[in-house]
């Protein structure tokens, strides 16, 4: 399964979407903030990043930070607002959850961006 790293700083729906995804078989590891999952990445790169858009050292900049730097990342943007999931899409995100989602959702959401390209 994949290595996944969440960044996400509501700790309840952090934790939640943790057991969902090590459930599933997943290797995960988790932070509460951009800087945080940034520093975490650089130690221990995964195959994608599950981030929210708003929270501390903010979900944008740290996708057009991972884009940047590591552009074939798959990283999957969170957010209750959709006007932030369409600026996430714009600058890299491989797909949008908006809040809230099914646990079908996610794991839906995880297995289309990690499917190998034809």
């Amino acid at each position: 399964m994949a290595r996944i790293i969440i960044l996400e700083d509501d700790e309840v729906f952090r934790e939640t979407l943790e057991r969902v995804l090590t459930d599933a078989g997943h290797s995960v590891k988790a932070a509460g903030n951009g800087f945080d999952g940034m520093a975490l990445f650089r130690a221990e790169p995964a195959d994608l990043i599950l981030t929210d858009i708003v929270m501390p050292h903010g979900g944008l900049q740290t996708i057009r930070v991972l884009r940047t730097e590591f552009p074939s990342l798959a990283i999957i943007a969170m957010s209750g607002s959709h006007v932030r999931l369409d600026m996430a899409g714009g600058i890299g995100a491989n797909k949008m959850l908006a809040k809230p989602f099914t646990s079908e959702q996610l794991l839906n959401a995880i297995a289309e961006v990690l499917q190998p390209k034809a």
